[in-house]
């Protein structure tokens, strides 16, 4: 039985003046299936080639926030918002930072971790 599920890809907009971005990652929300969870990568020569001052270890401090964010962990600067869905909805929130969401797009699956595996390689991962 498939079950629906919302994602957004997670942006790196080193220079948000520029509108350039590299994806890094991807949310996926499955609230009958009572998953959320966040999947990363980056390619640091992808990512310095459009900023060389980008700092790669504050990128990685705010993608660990998001994971933290997805497991329900609070506190230390990080948002105290109770349901998954607040917490996917605060997530997909538009922002003007070096992390952003894209837009939010739906699916159906069985296995919500597969899913997001899938997602990861297709949408972020390099074609190799």
């Amino acid at each position: 039985m498939s079950h629906p599920y919302q994602y957004v890809t997670l942006r790196c907009v080193p220079r948000v003046e520029r509108g350039e971005f590299v994806n890094v990652g991807v949310v996926l929300h499955s609230p009958t299936l009572d998953f959320l969870a966040c999947r990363w990568h980056l390619e640091d020569g992808r990512l310095l080639s459009l900023d060389p001052r980008l700092d790669l270890a504050a990128l990685q401090a705010s993608l660990a926030v998001v994971e933290d964010v997805c497991a329900g962990i609070d506190g230390g600067g990080r948002p105290s918002l109770g349901s998954q869905g607040k917490r996917f909805g605060w997530l997909s929130a538009p922002r003007s930072t070096i992390l952003q969401p894209g837009p939010i797009h739906g699916g159906q699956c069985d296995d919500p971790d597969a899913a997001l595996d899938h997602l990861l390689t297709r949408l972020v991962l390099p074609k190799g």
